[in-house]
């Protein structure tokens, strides 16, 4: 068990290393949890900062759930002997489920972080790489037809388990059940997103709606 506690620790703490974080002090100590809607993950980097700043986070974000899960669990740790009793399998989720818990309660930040969107991504692309391109095409649909981000966020998480029934003959049950775990944690961190839905208080981005019509005076 003390290899199992020792990769996840490393694997949380790579997790609470913002991207907002980094590519705020290359910008002069920019915090953009204290603009826009307060969060520190993507989209919001996008409205307040840009499209530059927005893909530098998305890569630091994205990059450290694939080094958690894809790296953290085969790395031979000195005076840590790899422990026989904990499955391989067993080790790379729960290094993937760390990573993720370092973006959204970040240590080094005052346990304020993102909510773990892009962090996720970053671990489907070491469980499930194939995963990736339907989930962005999900995302992208959703989008472009409703305009909400959060909506096409939860919509894509909602998917993941959904793609594996479809694709998978013989399902692999810990990837199943870390998809449904997906589904339901970006439900439950969008909550505050889904209640602005209903209030009709949520950001639309209209630019990004194929359907779109504009308003006449």
């Amino acid at each position: 068990m003390l290899e199992l506690g020792v990769k996840f620790l490393l694997s949380y703490f790579i997790g609470s290393i913002l991207g907002s974080s980094l590519m705020g002090k290359i910008y002069g100590g920019v915090d953009i949890r204290t603009m826009g809607s307060g969060n520190a993950g993507g989209t919001n980097a996008l409205r307040t900062q840009g499209l530059a700043f927005a893909l530098g986070v998305i890569i630091v974000d994205v990059g450290k759930g694939a080094i958690a899960a894809g790296l953290i669990p085969g790395m031979n740790i000195p005076f840590i002997p790899e422990d026989p009793e904990v499955s391989r399998t067993g080790m790379i989720f729960c290094c993937a489920i760390a990573s993720v818990m370092g973006h959204v309660w970040p240590m080094w930040y005052q346990f304020q972080g993102g909510k773990g969107a892009a962090t996720l991504i970053g671990t489907l692309l070491v469980l499930s790489p194939a995963m990736i391109l339907p989930l962005l095409l999900v995302w992208i649909i959703v989008l472009v037809i409703f305009g909400f981000v959060g909506l096409a966020t939860i919509c894509a998480g909602l998917f993941t388990p959904i793609y594996l029934l479809i694709t998978q003959s013989s399902l692999d049950g810990p990837l199943f059940a870390y998809c449904i775990s997906i589904a339901l944690y970006l439900i439950y961190t969008h909550r505050s997103n889904i209640h602005r839905m209903k209030e009709g208080t949520e950001h639309k981005n209209e630019k990004m709606m194929i359907f779109h019509r504009k308003k006449h005076d």
